[in-house]
């Protein structure tokens, strides 16, 4: 998790800053961290669209110039080749339906994660794929 929180870091989100690693065999496979997509200018630059809009955390995600950590790990991955299938997903927050849609489907069988809300619908689905989800006790 240690190296998750680093990875956070380098997100430019003003609100909360991400990080999510997906290691299998005790190796790292890919990173991710949340902010706006490559080239594009980022919300330190242009200001958060889900603050001025008075967005609540937890709600509405596709209203953000910004990729979720889990979403950018598993883009990185795709983008370079790497099968992420019997994985497992480290992540500073627990993710959310959208990002639990995406672990299904790119074969991640545990997610750890350390903060987050809740979204019953997230965790159903992430239950009913039959997916490991555990919290990061430090």
């Amino acid at each position: 998790m240690a190296i998750t929180k680093m990875v956070a870091r380098r997100s430019t989100c003003l609100r909360r800053q991400v990080g999510a690693i997906i290691v299998k065999d005790k190796r790292i496979l890919a990173t991710g961290y949340n902010g706006a997509p490559s080239g594009l200018r980022h919300c330190e630059e242009v200001g958060c669209l889900r603050k001025d809009a008075g967005i609540p955390s937890g709600e509405r995600h596709e209203l953000c110039r910004g990729l979720h950590a889990e979403q950018n790990a598993i883009i990185q991955a795709a983008y370079h080749g790497i099968s992420i299938s019997g994985s497992t997903l480290y992540c500073t927050n627990k993710p959310c339906v959208i990002c639990s849609k995406m672990i299904i489907n790119a074969g991640i069988n545990r997610v750890v994660f350390e903060d987050g809300y809740n979204d019953s619908l997230a965790d159903g689905m992430l239950l009913e794929a039959g997916i490991e989800i555990e919290r990061f006790e430090s």
